[in-house]
């Protein structure tokens, strides 16, 4: 393209953007909700599920509403569900998987029966490997991925039904091909842009997803029960959300007009790929990385406290003004996954012996909220959300960045599948939201007259 057709085209794309641009008055004037959310983070009802919930706070004992935030998986506390398989001293990736998907807590030998059908599906046959993944690499993962999504679709005789079985069956294969997927598209990205060797290891059909995932990933193949233990731990974190997260909720729209299932899981890849979504925790990572430049003494409390202003101030790392990983659409007084996450990624961190820059991130997450409410208009309280620790801990598993956005989808995908099978199962009206027009009127004006 020459100069003369990008100066042309950057002409019409300040057009385009001039004449779509909306007064910001004209949303409180007609009381439209934008992002579907009032000013205090609650999201306009949409629909209705009984998959997963929110809730921004819990009552206290004294009835006032000013509890922590809490996550629900089917009726179940995600506090509950964790103390329960740790308790055990077991993964609960598998057995999330199961209440999401079909709403009750397996036994034993449900658990058992499911894992092995599960596991079964997480071969991906040579040819597609080679001909999808590996000739057409992408600079993002997450494209590749969808890439591959939609390539599965001509593996699959059944590709168009909309039968819940054969929705199911396509479900558990997604689930169970995601992390072969996301860890083969790093692979190839990595042999093709950054001149590393292609490694390329087998599937296991008897490792935890955590851990086959560690293993397809490492060269040696080799990891710990703690590091095991803490990626199944993120991973059941990230799989549901509630039905209002951006990527459930496109899984509903693409689903109501009833499309495969590979197109409606390929517009949650689009979704999540979003850095307001879930490639905020790269976001993070990058922040601290230029916090700990910036800050010579880390234990220096007041220190980190002048780089967070100059933050806020958007006089420091990207000048947006964000502190990446404090604040969340819906919690206020707090997240529950990072309460959960934070503990272990502390053990990981001394497992490691980078106790300094565990504790450099306590600090921030205790100060940050206070700087941000003395320098902002707030409607709601802010605390760490979960991608504040869940950056740190895929970088100590040492999972590359390129990666941590695809780890979220190979956790959410769990969710989005249930909500498909949901949105069909209830039969639904196709999803179609009203907009209100404030184009003024006007007439045609013939060409010779403009």
């Amino acid at each position: 393209m020459g100069n003369t057709d990008q100066t042309y085209l950057d002409l019409l794309a300040g057009k385009a953007a001039s004449t779509c641009q909306v007064d910001s008055a004209l949303y409180t004037k007609y009381d439209v909700k934008r992002g579907l959310r009032d000013l205090n983070g609650k999201g306009v009802l949409a629909g209705l599920t009984q998959i997963g919930e929110v809730l921004a706070h819990t009552p206290t004992e004294d009835g006032d509403d000013a509890g922590p935030g809490c996550l629900i998986y089917r009726g179940i506390d995600i506090r509950e569900i964790v103390d329960g398989f740790v308790r055990d001293g077991r993964c609960g990736f598998e057995e999330v998987t199961y209440l999401l998907l079909f709403g009750e807590q397996p036994r034993a030998e449900e658990l058992a029966s499911f894992t092995e059908v599960l596991f079964a599906y997480r071969d991906l046959p040579d040819e597609f490997v080679h001909d999808s993944i590996l000739k057409l690499v992408s600079r993002d993962i997450m494209n590749a991925m969808a890439q591959s999504v939609l390539a599965l679709y001509t593996l699959d005789d059944a590709a168009e039904s909309t039968d819940i079985p054969n929705v199911l069956r396509q479900c558990l294969r997604l689930i169970a091909t995601f992390p072969l997927l996301a860890a083969y598209c790093y692979r190839a990205y990595a042999y093709r842009f950054q001149n590393k060797s292609l490694v390329l290891h087998s599937s296991s059909k008897t490792l935890s997803t955590a851990a086959n995932f560690l293993s397809v990933m490492r060269r040696n193949g080799e990891y710990t029960p703690l590091e095991e233990q803490l990626l199944d731990l993120a991973l059941v974190l990230h799989a549901e959300h509630g039905g209002g997260n951006n990527s459930a909720f496109t899984t509903h729209v693409v689903t109501s007009s009833l499309t495969d299932t590979y197109s409606a899981i390929t517009a949650a890849l689009g979704s999540l790929k979003g850095p307001r979504h879930g490639g905020a925790n790269i976001k993070v990572v990058q922040m601290f990385e230029d916090m700990k430049r910036e800050v010579t003494d880390w234990a220096d409390a007041r220190a980190v406290e002048d780089y967070l202003v100059r933050l806020v101030k958007k006089e420091a790392f990207d000048r947006t003004g964000l502190v990446y990983g404090i604040g969340h659409a819906v919690y206020s007084v707090s997240d529950p996954r990072t309460l959960i996450l934070r503990d272990y990624v502390e053990k990981l961190a001394a497992e490691k012996g980078v106790s300094d820059e565990m504790n450099l991130y306590l600090t921030v997450e205790r100060i940050a909220p206070e700087i941000i409410g003395a320098n902002r208009k707030m409607y709601k309280g802010v605390s760490a959300n979960v991608d504040f620790y869940s950056g740190m801990l895929y970088r100590l598993l040492g999972i590359p960045q390129e990666l941590f956005t695809p780890l979220f989808a190979v956790s959410r995908i769990v969710g989005w599948s249930a909500h498909r099978i949901e949105e069909l199962a209830n039969n639904g009206k196709i999803i179609r939201p009203a907009y209100k027009s404030v184009a003024p009127r006007r007439h045609y004006t013939p060409l010779d007259q403009r």
